[in-house]
């Protein structure tokens, strides 16, 4: 049986600038970076990856790790699940930062969303889990 996401991923082809943005605008705990192939980081109990496709398409070297040759290319998506003072915190990080909001507005059940992008045009979105009937 399913339990939940463990890891999601987005791609950049700049992994110096999704350092400083994830770890540095939003504050995310970086649990690793291997060179200019990924960079990975805590987020609540789950795990963000940012892969550099250029270099997970290539297949695994003999002493790799087994994972299969994957990638993106173009802008992905990614919802943060927080509480409606941490959003409210967050606009305030992202204006200090110099970020642009691309909106803010409650959906029809009443829960808010904010969507900003990250420095490779990722769509990223700040929710409350009331937006799906979460606690």
């Amino acid at each position: 049986m399913i339990e939940g996401i463990l890891e999601t991923a987005l791609y950049t082809d700049d992994l110096d600038a999704a350092e400083a943005f994830y770890g540095g605008v939003l504050g995310l705990e970086k649990v690793l970076r291997a060179g200019n192939r990924h960079l990975f980081f805590s987020c609540g109990e789950m795990i963000l990856l940012i892969f550099d496709p250029k270099e997970t398409v290539k297949p695994p070297s003999s002493d790799a790790l087994p994972v299969p040759p994957h990638g993106a290319t173009g802008p992905g998506h990614l919802c943060f699940r927080m509480r409606a003072e941490a959003i409210d915190r967050m606009v305030e990080k992202l204006n200090k930062a110099g970020i642009v909001i691309e909106s803010d507005f409650r959906w029809p059940n009443g829960a808010r969303s904010i969507y900003f992008r990250d420095p490779a045009g990722n769509s990223l979105e700040c929710a409350e889990p009331m937006l799906w009937n979460l606690k």
